[in-house]
Protein backbone atom coordinates (compact mmCIF):
# COMPACT_ATOMS: atom_id res chain seq x y z
CA UNK A 1 0.00 0.00 0.00
CA UNK A 2 3.21 2.25 0.21
CA UNK A 3 2.14 3.19 -3.32
CA UNK A 4 -0.54 5.18 -2.76
CA UNK A 5 -0.22 8.90 -1.61
CA UNK A 6 -2.91 8.96 0.52
CA UNK A 7 -2.51 6.21 2.71
CA UNK A 8 0.91 6.04 4.86
CA UNK A 9 3.39 2.48 5.44
CA UNK A 10 1.01 1.06 7.88
CA UNK A 11 -2.10 0.85 5.19
CA UNK A 12 -4.36 3.74 6.84
CA UNK A 13 -5.11 7.68 5.09
CA UNK A 14 -3.26 9.95 5.49
CA UNK A 15 -3.45 13.39 3.92
CA UNK A 16 -0.63 14.33 1.60
CA UNK A 17 1.94 16.71 2.56
CA UNK A 18 2.29 19.50 0.29
CA UNK A 19 4.71 21.47 2.36
CA UNK A 20 7.28 21.42 -0.25
CA UNK A 21 5.31 22.31 -2.78
CA UNK A 22 5.81 25.89 -4.38
CA UNK A 23 2.87 28.49 -4.51
CA UNK A 24 1.29 30.05 -7.22
CA UNK A 25 -1.60 30.96 -8.79
CA UNK A 26 -4.11 28.75 -9.70
CA UNK A 27 -7.64 28.22 -11.46
CA UNK A 28 -9.92 25.82 -11.85
CA UNK A 29 -13.55 26.13 -13.77
CA UNK A 30 -16.42 23.17 -13.29
CA UNK A 31 -19.85 23.02 -14.68
CA UNK A 32 -22.79 21.34 -13.68
CA UNK A 33 -26.47 21.76 -14.74
CA UNK A 34 -30.10 21.08 -13.82
CA UNK A 35 -33.08 20.69 -16.50
CA UNK A 36 -36.16 21.50 -15.56
CA UNK A 37 -39.80 22.10 -17.08
CA UNK A 38 -41.26 25.10 -18.40
CA UNK A 39 -43.05 25.74 -15.47
CA UNK A 40 -39.72 25.99 -12.86
CA UNK A 41 -38.06 28.06 -15.93
CA UNK A 42 -40.66 30.54 -16.05
CA UNK A 43 -40.38 30.35 -11.72
CA UNK A 44 -36.55 31.20 -11.60
CA UNK A 45 -36.77 33.72 -14.39
CA UNK A 46 -39.74 35.67 -13.34
CA UNK A 47 -38.96 35.51 -9.62
CA UNK A 48 -41.79 34.25 -8.91
CA UNK A 49 -40.47 31.20 -6.54
CA UNK A 50 -42.32 31.09 -3.26
CA UNK A 51 -38.29 30.59 -1.43
CA UNK A 52 -37.25 33.89 -3.12
CA UNK A 53 -34.37 34.63 -5.80
CA UNK A 54 -33.66 31.00 -6.54
CA UNK A 55 -30.26 31.99 -8.37
CA UNK A 56 -29.11 34.33 -5.95
CA UNK A 57 -29.94 31.95 -3.12
CA UNK A 58 -27.87 29.52 -5.35
CA UNK A 59 -24.83 31.47 -5.99
CA UNK A 60 -24.54 32.08 -2.42
CA UNK A 61 -24.67 28.03 -1.49
CA UNK A 62 -22.13 27.45 -4.26
CA UNK A 63 -19.53 30.15 -3.00
CA UNK A 64 -20.10 28.90 0.76
CA UNK A 65 -19.55 25.16 -0.54
CA UNK A 66 -16.28 26.16 -2.55
CA UNK A 67 -15.08 27.58 1.19
CA UNK A 68 -16.22 24.38 3.18
CA UNK A 69 -14.83 21.94 0.63
CA UNK A 70 -12.00 20.69 3.15
CA UNK A 71 -15.08 19.82 5.70
CA UNK A 72 -16.52 17.44 3.58
CA UNK A 73 -14.01 15.86 1.84
CA UNK A 74 -11.36 13.91 3.35
CA UNK A 75 -8.23 14.10 2.01
CA UNK A 76 -8.96 17.93 0.68
CA UNK A 77 -6.04 20.54 2.26
CA UNK A 78 -8.32 23.59 3.54
CA UNK A 79 -7.10 26.53 1.39
CA UNK A 80 -6.96 30.41 1.31
CA UNK A 81 -9.76 30.93 -1.44
CA UNK A 82 -8.70 34.34 -3.04
CA UNK A 83 -12.47 34.43 -5.21
CA UNK A 84 -15.10 32.37 -6.27
CA UNK A 85 -17.64 33.53 -9.34
CA UNK A 86 -20.68 31.36 -10.39
CA UNK A 87 -22.56 32.11 -13.65
CA UNK A 88 -25.60 30.93 -15.20
CA UNK A 89 -26.58 30.43 -18.50
CA UNK A 90 -30.26 29.03 -20.25
CA UNK A 91 -30.65 26.46 -22.72
CA UNK A 92 -33.75 25.83 -24.09
CA UNK A 93 -34.05 21.66 -25.05
CA UNK A 94 -36.77 19.86 -26.70
CA UNK A 95 -40.56 19.48 -25.15
CA UNK A 96 -40.35 22.97 -23.22
CA UNK A 97 -37.31 21.37 -21.12
CA UNK A 98 -34.89 24.03 -19.96
CA UNK A 99 -31.49 23.31 -18.47
CA UNK A 100 -29.67 25.86 -16.62
CA UNK A 101 -26.09 25.47 -16.90
CA UNK A 102 -23.79 26.46 -14.26
CA UNK A 103 -20.34 27.19 -13.77
CA UNK A 104 -18.03 27.60 -11.05
CA UNK A 105 -14.70 29.60 -11.14
CA UNK A 106 -12.08 29.15 -7.91
CA UNK A 107 -8.78 31.08 -7.58
CA UNK A 108 -6.23 30.76 -4.69
CA UNK A 109 -2.56 31.20 -4.71
CA UNK A 110 -1.26 28.42 -2.73
CA UNK A 111 0.68 24.93 -3.19
CA UNK A 112 -2.39 22.77 -3.83
CA UNK A 113 -5.58 23.17 -7.01
CA UNK A 114 -9.05 24.46 -6.53
CA UNK A 115 -10.46 21.62 -8.82
CA UNK A 116 -12.29 20.21 -5.64
CA UNK A 117 -13.97 23.53 -4.65
CA UNK A 118 -14.67 24.07 -8.36
CA UNK A 119 -16.63 20.81 -8.31
CA UNK A 120 -18.18 21.17 -4.86
CA UNK A 121 -19.23 24.92 -5.58
CA UNK A 122 -20.99 23.35 -8.87
CA UNK A 123 -22.63 20.32 -7.76
CA UNK A 124 -23.97 22.50 -4.88
CA UNK A 125 -25.24 25.02 -6.81
CA UNK A 126 -27.80 22.76 -8.78
CA UNK A 127 -28.49 20.93 -5.35
CA UNK A 128 -29.93 24.12 -4.12
CA UNK A 129 -31.52 24.99 -7.03
CA UNK A 130 -33.05 21.74 -6.91
CA UNK A 131 -34.25 22.21 -3.03
CA UNK A 132 -35.45 25.68 -4.12
CA UNK A 133 -38.02 24.20 -6.73
CA UNK A 134 -38.68 21.11 -6.10
CA UNK A 135 -42.27 22.22 -4.55
CA UNK A 136 -42.92 22.67 -8.08
CA UNK A 137 -41.26 19.83 -9.68
CA UNK A 138 -39.79 17.04 -8.13
CA UNK A 139 -38.58 15.65 -11.83
CA UNK A 140 -35.72 18.20 -12.40
CA UNK A 141 -32.75 16.14 -13.34
CA UNK A 142 -28.94 17.22 -11.87
CA UNK A 143 -26.75 16.85 -14.77
CA UNK A 144 -22.93 15.62 -15.04
CA UNK A 145 -20.83 17.71 -12.94
CA UNK A 146 -17.13 17.92 -14.54
CA UNK A 147 -13.98 20.03 -14.61
CA UNK A 148 -13.92 22.56 -17.28
CA UNK A 149 -10.06 23.94 -17.17
CA UNK A 150 -7.50 23.89 -14.56
CA UNK A 151 -4.20 26.07 -14.50
CA UNK A 152 -1.70 26.52 -12.25
CA UNK A 153 0.67 23.81 -10.42
CA UNK A 154 3.10 21.16 -10.99
CA UNK A 155 0.57 19.23 -13.34
CA UNK A 156 0.14 22.18 -15.91
CA UNK A 157 -2.68 23.48 -17.20
CA UNK A 158 -5.14 21.07 -18.24
CA UNK A 159 -8.93 22.44 -20.75
CA UNK A 160 -11.55 19.75 -21.56
CA UNK A 161 -11.91 19.51 -25.42
CA UNK A 162 -15.24 20.71 -26.60
CA UNK A 163 -17.39 17.80 -27.89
Amino acid sequence: MTNFTHFNEHGRAKMVDISAKEESARKAIARSSVQMKQEVYENITEQKNKKGDVLSVAQVAGIMAAKQTSSLIPMCHPIPISGVDLSFEWNALEDKVYELIIDAEVKTVGATGVEMEALTAASVTALTVYDMCKAVDKGMIIGQTYLLEKSGGKSGDFKRAES
